[in-house]
């Protein structure tokens, strides 16, 4: 058995998340400016060789989970193949994925027979207009279609993720929990996190305890406690099931009232490079050593990361009554990835 990783908090680290590309078919608000970023060159990220060895370093360093991101993960050449790699090298791994999920419909049946631990779809509205607009030219359509043909393969459980901003999508909340209860699929609201600083403003944030009070009035909503949830035990999300036990859904506060305390993630960017938090100024390259398949090195900087994870991220979040000119943290979540 693999030995488990830890930080120095004593917190095990079991799930990692790896952006595959910073590239993506939309540009959402929260994600990237109006003009989009210029795109990393293709020989500056990882192969897919370098992660399917990458995959079994983390493997040996106790990593249960992998998360493949973006950008969009499927706008890479080869996606879906390389992860039937990635099962069929590593079967018992769970893998997961996070997708914009205009693609799902295209590819629905192939990620069928991958026994996939989920796929988390970000999904902010049900309006057209809006849809278009958050995403910046996206068709809400697109999204729903793949959503159905991956509830029709019924082997692929599915999140459906909700950044909350008000003035944008607040009073859709009851309407999207509505849907997720139709479709079977778990729902997840997200606070918005500033990531951004030209974007990211106080006005706009909405705290989860608001979020709750929006939920649809005729069920009464219960905190489960954490392992009795359907998500991760020490995932970042705080589930609550209706009454009449026909639903669930999440909330992941990462601003008004952290998770840090029960993290158990480092991130991999699609250069290499292990960041220990999501608002992490900086992280340890190992591009060189996976090219190299130098495992001792790559271990060796993974393990690096571990030992930088701080106590708690959520030092470095703007405070909330930050100007909205004012400086504050500013890396875009298409090159980290989401």
């Amino acid at each position: 058995m693999a030995e488990r990783m830890k930080d120095p908090f004593g917190r095990i680290l079991n799930y990692v998340r790896i952006s595959l590309t910073d590239r993506c078919n939309l540009r959402c608000v929260y994600c990237m400016p109006p003009d989009g970023v210029p795109w990393i060159p293709h020989e500056e990220i990882m192969s897919y060789e370098s992660i399917l060895f990458l995959c079994s370093v983390l493997q040996d360093l106790g990593v249960q989970k992998i998360r493949f991101t973006g950008g969009e993960p499927f706008v890479r050449k080869g996606f879906v193949s390389f992860l039937g790699d990635v099962r069929k090298n590593f079967p018992s791994l769970k893998i997961a994925l996070t997708t914009n999920g205009t693609y799902l419909d295209k590819w629905a049946k192939q990620l069928a027979g991958l026994r996939l631990e989920s796929v988390n779809i970000s999904l902010d509205t049900l309006d057209p207009g809006k849809f278009h607009a958050v995403t910046r030219g996206g068709d809400l359509q697109d999204v729903l279609r793949g959503i159905e043909g991956l509830r029709e393969t019924g082997q692929v459980p599915i999140k459906v993720n909700m950044v909350v901003m008000r003035d944008y999508n607040l009073e859709e909340v009851p309407t999207l929990t509505e849907f997720a209860r139709e479709k079977g699929i778990l729902l997840r609201f997200i606070e918005f996190m500033p990531l951004d600083s030209d974007v990211w403003a106080p006005p706009s944030f909405v705290a989860a305890e608001e979020i709750l009070s929006l939920l649809p009035a005729s069920k009464s909503w219960t905190p489960l406690p954490a392992d009795q949830g359907t998500g991760n035990v020490c995932g970042p999300a705080r589930e609550y099931r209706s009454e009449r036990r026909d639903q669930s859904v999440g909330i992941i506060s990462a601003v008004s009232d952290h998770f840090c305390a029960r993290c158990n993630r480092l991130r991999i960017t699609s250069r290499g490079v292990v960041r220990p938090c999501l608002f992490s100024e900086s992280g340890i390259s190992i591009l060189e050593d996976l090219r190299k398949k130098d495992r001792e090195q790559v271990s060796r900087g993974i393990l690096s990361a571990a030992e930088a994870k701080p106590d708690r991220g959520r030092t470095e979040i703007p405070p909330l009554d930050r100007k909205e000119n004012e400086p504050g943290q500013s890396c875009r979540m298409s090159r980290i990835g989401g």
